[in-house]
């Protein structure tokens, strides 16, 4: 396994600072909230960046010495999106910027597109479950499709009943996933919104074998590994059960330690509690 980093954790850094201290900190990898790439506009959208910045971000990786896992909070700021609004013009909006996603993921060296976005994927009054889930299948299949040709997975998050009222377990991720019989349609699971489960979280794991591939470590309080009440040495145990080799990165979404100690202290946390 590999350990990685949201870049949003280090507010007000420029990018190549963060990959700096990242790396020097020991992590492996890096994953990029493409609004934090934006500064200054109202707009916030992955087409607004060109091919010589996305080399430039790739290349600064490289330099550096970080991979670059993937792209996360895809739609943050990315006004007049939605996955399942009834407008069929947004919808078709949508998945044309899927796809943009899946050809900036690849462009900046990334593999995977975390999407969560719950304000993005709620059903609003009216829409059926069951019809949200066409339209949003719908309005992936193109992104998918992609992501194939460009090496990038898209991994769809379940999340709690508290964020969305859409695809809510791991469960329901995955069979989500599963109808696009694409090895660039997968899930990710989120230590976070795992906890929200009826079930615990090293069952969800174990039972989503295979199915998965992407992790989010954070604690059900909102902060990092380490910093709440979840112990991650079942969860570490439950992953390597499941074979799973890819990146545990750490997603925070509450500040007040400051990038540094939620960097450092997240690693060595992890580092401990995976440690065989």
């Amino acid at each position: 396994m590999k350990f990685g980093i949201c870049n949003e954790i280090f507010q007000n850094w420029s990018l190549a600072d963060a990959m700096t201290y990242a790396k020097t900190a020991g992590y492996d990898c890096i994953e990029l909230a493409p609004f934090t790439l934006l500064p200054g506009t109202s707009h916030k959208y992955v087409t607004a960046i060109p091919p010589a910045e996305r080399r430039a971000i790739r290349d600064t990786a490289a330099r550096i010495g970080l991979e670059i896992s993937g792209i996360h909070w895809v739609l943050v700021q990315a006004d007049g999106l939605h996955l399942t609004q009834p407008d069929a013009a947004v919808r078709r909006r949508t998945a044309d910027y899927f796809v943009a996603l899946a050809d900036f993921c690849a462009d900046v060296g990334g593999q995977t597109i975390v999407v969560g976005s719950p304000k993005q994927r709620s059903l609003t009054a009216g829409v059926s479950h069951a019809q949200a889930w066409a339209w949003a299948t719908e309005v992936f299949r193109p992104a998918v499709a992609r992501a194939a040709d460009r090496g990038v997975t898209i991994c769809f998050e379940p999340l709690a009943p508290s964020e969305t009222n859409f695809i809510n377990t791991a469960a329901e991720a995955i069979a989500f996933a599963q109808q696009f019989d694409s090895p660039a349609m997968s899930v990710i699971l989120d230590v976070k919104a795992m906890s929200s489960e009826a079930k615990p979280v090293p069952q969800v794991i174990r039972e989503s074998r295979g199915h998965f591939a992407y992790v989010h470590a954070n604690d059900a309080n909102l902060k990092g590994p380490g910093f709440g009440a979840v112990d991650f040495r079942p969860i570490a145990a439950a992953l390597r059960d499941v074979a799973y080799d890819g990146v545990v990165s750490v997603e925070v979404f509450t500040f007040e330690e400051g990038p540094e100690a939620i960097a450092t202290q997240s690693l060595a946390y992890l580092k401990k509690t995976f440690a065989p």
